[in-house]
């Protein structure tokens, strides 16, 4: 789907266990018709807490914005949201994965959110209105995963890998 034909709102989707994502739906859950985000695993205390409708990655898709939220480590999303056409809004990356996330440039390559959200609904908004520049960032993004979809090169690095823990480990 081309951005300009997108739905202008943000989408979240995950599991709600940790603080830092118990916090963002306690402040976002339901307050603005451009956010559409909640968890999708029940709470024991109360069912009903931050629920909202389970979204697939296609669904997801037909909206200009997608959250990036750390769990317990990286958000598994960044990595499909960056390859897609949609504007990944995320904190600075505080975990590092093979995505090598440290590289990644607010601004450039994502939307940059501050770690307590509160510039989000503002962001969303400045997107909407400046189009061409959310475009330039997810082409950027795109560009910079591109560099991971080289089978031939993923699979030489991956021998190096293994090669370096095997004498580290004096199995070889």
């Amino acid at each position: 789907i081309p951005f300009k034909d997108k739905e202008n709102k943000l989408v979240w989707r995950g599991a709600a266990h940790q603080p830092r994502r118990k916090d963002f739906l306690n402040n976002f859950y339901k307050k603005s018709k451009l956010i559409d985000v909640g968890g999708f695993h029940k709470n024991p205390k109360n069912d009903d807490l931050y629920q909202a409708p389970f979204l697939t990655i296609q669904q997801q898709l037909q909206s200009k914005f997608i959250l990036s939220i750390e769990g317990n480590d990286v958000a598994t999303s960044t990595k499909w949201t960056m390859s897609s056409n949609s504007l990944c809004f995320m904190t600075k990356p505080k975990y590092e994965t093979w995505l090598m996330e440290g590289r990644l440039i607010p601004g450039r390559h994502y939307a940059l959110l501050k770690d307590d959200y509160s510039d989000l609904e503002e962001k969303i908004e400045y997107y909407i209105d400046h189009e061409d520049e959310a475009e330039n960032i997810i082409q950027n993004a795109n560009l910079y995963i591109n560099q991971f979809k080289d089978n031939k090169s993923e699979d030489w690095l991956s021998l190096k890998v293994l090669e370096k823990y095997f004498k580290l480990s004096s199995q070889m």
